[in-house]
């Protein structure tokens, strides 16, 4: 079974031969990166970043809590993802998507 169908295999050679990528941009031009500091309010830390059309927003809220047993010199970081349904057609309100559970888990592991 075919993955990528032939007409985007198409268009994703065409642009490797031609040196470019499907933004138009070549491979060694990089898009823009814009970092705005502190844009939570109830966040103890917090950021907007950019990337060519790509928006992130992140905030920090740390707790302190009791360690586990077998660590007590060693503090755990827990991490939430909320994809909002502003930001693409898939992602619903609700209970957090495996793609929101996923991106937790990578940042969790480092």
């Amino acid at each position: 079974m075919d993955i990528v169908p032939e007409i985007t295999r198409r268009s994703i050679t065409r642009l490797i031969n031609d040196g470019k990528r499907a933004d138009g941009r070549a491979f060694d031009e990089r898009r823009d990166i814009f970092i705005e500091p502190n844009v939570i309010d109830m966040a103890e830390g917090s950021a907007r970043v950019k990337l060519g059309d790509t928006q992130v927003i992140v905030g920090v809220k740390p707790t302190i809590g009791e360690p586990f047993g077998d660590t007590p010199n060693l503090g755990v970081l827990m991490t939430n993802c909320e994809l909002l349904p502003m930001a693409a057609p898939g992602f619903e309100p609700g209970p957090p998507s495996p793609e929101s559970i996923e991106l937790a888990r990578v940042v969790d592991r480092g």
